[in-house]
């Protein structure tokens, strides 16, 4: 093989090196979406019970998430500008605080969310909401599991390549949990409460841009919080 053939696979060869060294991150990176994604999903389950349809949800959950893939590949590419302006964690804190404690105090007021929507006539509109309240929470979600991400790895495709796979977890986790919140009667406030402590964290971030919130004390917090939320079943559902 002559030089200049040498030379054209020099490109090729360099990537092949890069991503040797940057493979051990994505189980890494895959690992953080699916830890951070646990309150998504439970947020994202409890939207979608409100159509009281399985295909309906099926549907809702199936849009929702390609539209959330497409919204967090494009917060990746965009990290450099969309991260660092402090308005976005703004909205994204106070929005996942606002949805934490409107949807706990509704869980405490009527002991489960009755607003489920049987009617054909009103499917179609509420179909569309849930589909645009599923990829807002999503994308308030993705802040902070893109933010860290990023902070380990600036490598783009790597960070989209876990992004995909987490979100691709996220879809399935998010129809096993719509199960799960009839069987725990504490998961759902369980989860409220993380998205709340999320949005808090966001808040914290941008006011306190200089005080580091251990990851690992919160992945803690979030663990306890699951493990009282799985702590009790419904007494009326026998089988899991």
């Amino acid at each position: 093989m002559d030089s200049a053939s040498l030379r054209s696979l020099t490109p090729l060869l360099d990537g092949i090196d890069r991503w040797v060294e940057l493979a051990p991150l994505l189980p890494v990176i895959v690992s953080l979406e699916l830890v951070l994604s646990a309150d998504n999903a439970v947020a994202l389950a409890s939207i979608t019970k409100n159509l009281n349809n399985i295909d309906l949800q099926r549907k809702a959950l199936n849009i929702g998430i390609f539209i959330a893939l497409l919204l967090r590949i494009l917060v990746i590419l965009t990290a450099q500008f969309f991260l660092n302006f402090w308005p976005v964690k703004l909205i994204g804190g106070i929005y996942l605080i606002s949805l934490s404690i409107s949807k706990f105090l509704s869980l405490n007021n009527n002991g489960s969310d009755k607003n489920l929507i049987e009617n054909s006539e009103q499917s179609n509109i509420s179909l569309f909401k849930v589909i645009l309240l599923l990829s807002v929470t999503d994308l308030a979600f993705s802040i902070d599991s893109i933010t860290a991400a990023v902070a380990i790895s600036d490598q783009f495709l790597l960070v989209i390549t876990g992004a995909i796979i987490g979100v691709i977890a996220l879809r399935f986790t998010s129809g096993l949990f719509i199960k799960w919140l009839e069987i725990y009667i504490n998961l759902e406030k369980a989860g409220y409460i993380a998205v709340g402590l999320i949005g808090l964290k966001l808040i914290i971030q941008l006011v306190l841009f200089k005080l580091v919130i251990p990851e690992y004390l919160f992945f803690l917090v979030m663990l306890f919080l699951f493990i009282w939320g799985f702590s009790k079943k419904n007494s009326s559902i026998n089988n899991v």
